[in-house]
């Protein structure tokens, strides 16, 4: 009854080959941003400000804190301390000074000037070391300006005048043989003060620019010798002469 069911002769069989049938599409994987709601929203759009509701918080264990178990000074207060003055019994203090003065080290009788009014009393004594060194200059050290003259200080001086002798330029006894003569001076430049005339100069022969090394002549080069564009060079012989019924001896030369 199972071979009733097909038409022809075709049966179900595995593929020759792959099949895109056979094989699923990801489907509507790629989705387009979103225009509502606050995260991942479409850049092209305007976002409104999103609020969110947040649930009510976690109960504390009952062991997270210490508890009032800090057992605080009640003499200590925010300003410091709030106590009465104390005392203690300490030993003797020790002091560095082992001997100290007797009742027989101490003169009261040389007190009576310092204790009761007394009179002014001098004495004489030597001169002091400072005074020897004292370098502070003396009355003939000083020099009090002169109060005569044109060079006075602190007054007004009248004019003075001064004899002067005779001056020798200009007299009788002037020696004139050594006054400049019309040599001694330089004549001025005509251009200086005038337009300035056209100046040329001789120069020597200038070279134009060129190769100074030696070239190889026409002796130099031998043409027979070269080997570049022909297989060897030119060679001649002498030999017999040749028939002319004799077939030449033709080289195809590329």
């Amino acid at each position: 009854m199972a071979e009733e069911v097909w038409v022809g002769t075709w049966r179900p069989h595995r593929p020759r080959g792959p099949i895109m049938a056979l094989y699923s599409s990801p489907g509507p994987k790629y989705l387009i941003p979103p225009t509502t709601g606050f995260v991942k929203h479409t850049p092209t759009k305007l976002r409104a400000p999103a609020y969110s509701f947040r649930g009510a918080p976690m109960l504390l264990a009952e062991n997270c804190s210490p508890g009032p178990r800090y057992s605080v000074n009640p003499k200590i207060l925010r300003t410091g301390k709030d106590l009465g003055p104390a005392y203690s019994i300490l030993g003797r203090y020790r002091t560095k000074t082992i001997m100290t003065p007797g009742p027989g080290d101490y003169f009261p009788e040389k007190s009576t000037k310092y204790v009761f009014d007394s009179a002014p009393s001098h004495s004489i004594s030597a001169r002091t070391k400072t005074f020897r060194v004292d370098s502070t200059p003396g009355p003939a050290a000083y020099m009090l300006p002169v109060v005569m003259g044109p060079h006075t200080v602190g007054k007004a001086s009248q004019p003075s005048f001064s004899i002067k002798g005779r001056s020798k330029l200009g007299s009788f006894s002037d020696d004139l043989h050594k006054t400049p003569g019309p040599a001694a001076y330089r004549q001025t430049d005509v251009q200086v003060t005038k337009f300035k005339a056209p100046q040329y100069t001789m120069a020597a022969r200038v070279e134009p620019p060129g190769d100074k090394t030696l070239k190889p002549g026409p002796g130099a080069h031998s043409p027979e010798k070269v080997t570049v564009t022909k297989p060897c060079a030119p060679v001649v012989t002498f030999g017999v002469k040749h028939s002319d019924y004799m077939t030449p001896l033709v080289v195809d030369v590329e």
